[in-house]
């Protein structure tokens, strides 16, 4: 079922980012590392012009691990955002866990801490919002904060979908392009 939205107060979109936007690698440490999905870009582009505030929460421990600083993080961040700026979309904001699942932090997903504290910032019921992800966690954090759980089949998606037992009100389609296409059509 296609989520209705009242306002663009009401047009937010979280995503993960490895395996969503981009491709999924163990570490990426420098902008060169980062490398865009296909039709990524473009679904973003199509968000912003449908209305969308897109935002991004990402698990990032290699930065607790010593495998990538906060400072390369951001250099990551910044090709991200200039790459999506040049294809014509946007981000809001970029929220990041730097813990392991060892660090028994509640701002790794699969709590729903992230998620809240974005509500939180942005003023909006989660209830109201998609989130799109890759990984069980993904879809476990969507799920514990109300949102509307996507799991895409790229990155870790296809693996995920076929060992784990995800929640039931979690949607599974091809790619990002093909959530975006689902949610705001032909724009």
């Amino acid at each position: 079922m296609k989520p209705e939205f009242k306002d663009k107060q009401d047009k937010l979109i979280i995503l993960s980012r490895d395996g969503v936007i981009n491709e999924y690698r163990p570490v990426i440490a420098e902008p060169d590392d980062w490398v865009p999905i296909e039709g990524s870009l473009e679904a973003l582009a199509k968000l912003h012009r449908a209305g969308f505030r897109v935002i991004v929460a990402t698990n990032q421990p290699n930065v607790m691990q010593g495998l990538i600083t906060v400072s390369q993080l951001n250099a990551v961040h910044q090709k991200m955002d200039d790459e999506i700026i040049a294809a014509g979309g946007q981000l809001e904001a970029i929220f990041f866990c730097p813990h392991t699942p060892e660090a028994n932090c509640l701002c790794r997903k699969p709590s729903p801490t992230m998620l809240n504290d974005i509500a939180d910032r942005f003023n909006v019921r989660l209830t109201e919002v998609v989130y799109v992800g890759d990984t069980l966690n993904d879809m476990l954090a969507a799920h514990a904060a109300g949102c509307k759980p996507y799991l895409v089949l790229t990155g870790k998606g296809g693996q995920a979908y076929e060992e784990a037992d995800m929640p039931a009100d979690c949607h599974v389609r091809v790619n990002l392009a093909a959530v975006v296409q689902e949610l705001v059509g032909l724009r």
